[in-house]
């Protein structure tokens, strides 16, 4: 790859500032280092630095997404591909956008944001709907704010959030029936023409009516549901190697299951017959999903250790309460995106109840 390399150097001369090609700066950079680690030295100090460092956390997240994205593919068949590389372009077209305007390099924040915003969604979701969902999330989520970093919300939630109030009827069908034998769905394009496949309530829309599904088709995916929702088992997997990597931070994962799990159970045992044990909660709807892939966004979460727990914790009791006190099914969504709210103040909290700490100490 050296040779690409020395193509890439050669015509950098022609994108710097006063060049023909000067607006385009940030997409060459982008490609350069996207495929290069960049070998230029920062501008104040200190100088020395891991050039690779956002790439390869984000890179880091993306594996982790790998077994839940191949399970959604094989659940649901080649429509999955299209949907995510619609979510990439679309997210793409913006972050170039904005980048060119602002003069600024193009961050990889959006390889992940592009990945898990369409494995939230019914994997016979509309085209133009799921666009619209991620153009929103990219806009709204982040670049008003100011970009990669600086955003107040998960990006994907925020776009997700919003044509579930705006398209509520197509973000509640179009869940596909499960393939009973192997290669599944993995070749098969499937819409709503494809009548028998398509399934008509998801494990949390029948946890509603009492019937609960078993364990073991939320563990290996034997049930309809979000594209990258369903096999608790690799969504573990996948979420483990993040914690492994320290990616993703155990406290806020901790604190969100721990506290479905706990509150869950209560609730079940006040009524044991209309609803399911906390344990099962803990694998049915997009706890797990967003619990590993969502909830840990450093950006969007609290930086304190205390301020993690307590961010995990209420994240899990707003979940409990939409999923049994409300006409959503769901609470995870609502959950994650009131946490990204009071982080900031969490945070500062905690920092300061601990410098009163320390003051007294002294």
């Amino acid at each position: 790859m050296n040779w690409l390399l020395r193509i890439l150097e050669k015509n950098r001369v022609h994108f710097e500032t006063g060049k023909p090609l000067a607006a385009w700066k940030p997409l060459y950079e982008a490609v350069e280092n996207f495929m290069f680690a960049s070998a230029r030295p920062t501008s104040t100090a200190p100088h020395l630095r891991d050039p690779i460092d956002l790439k390869r956390y984000m890179m880091v997240v993306v594996i982790g997404l790998l077994p839940a994205t191949l399970a959604g593919w094989y659940f649901n068949g080649l429509r999955v591909i299209a949907l995510i590389l619609l979510s990439y372009a679309v997210g793409a077209v913006i972050e170039v956008a904005f980048s060119i305007v602002r003069k600024e390099e193009i961050n990889e924040g959006f390889l992940v944001t592009g990945l898990i915003f369409p494995l939230t969604l019914p994997p016979n979701i509309p085209f133009w709907i799921a666009a619209v969902g991620v153009a929103f999330g990219v806009l709204f989520g982040k670049e008003l704010f100011g970009g990669t970093g600086r955003n107040l919300f998960n990006p994907a939630l925020a776009g997700r959030a919003f044509i579930a109030i705006g398209y509520a009827k197509p973000m509640a069908s179009g869940f596909i029936t499960p393939p009973g034998d192997f290669p599944g769905n993995l070749f098969k394009w499937i819409d709503g023409s494809t009548t028998d496949a398509i399934a008509s309530a998801t494990p949390m829309m029948n946890a509603k009516g009492g019937n609960f599904e078993s364990i073991h088709n939320l563990l290996f995916g034997l049930h309809p549901g979000s594209i990258g929702e369903t096999m608790s088992i690799f969504i573990i997997a996948g979420g483990l190697f993040l914690l492994f990597t320290k990616v993703a931070n155990w406290r806020t994962v901790a604190g969100i299951l721990g506290t479905v799990f706990v509150f869950e159970s209560i609730v079940h045992a006040i009524s044991p017959a209309s609803t399911a044990p906390g344990y099962w909660h803990l694998l049915a709807g997009g706890l797990l999903y967003g619990a590993f892939f969502m909830a840990t966004d450093p950006v969007s979460s609290p930086i304190t250790k205390g301020g993690k727990w307590i961010y995990g914790i209420l994240i899990g009791a707003v979940t409990v309460l939409i999923r049994n006190y409300s006409g959503y099914v769901e609470g995870v969504m609502f959950g994650i995106l009131f946490g990204n709210l009071v982080a900031p103040f969490l945070d500062d909290i905690t920092l300061t109840l601990k410098m009163r700490r320390l003051g007294r100490e002294a």
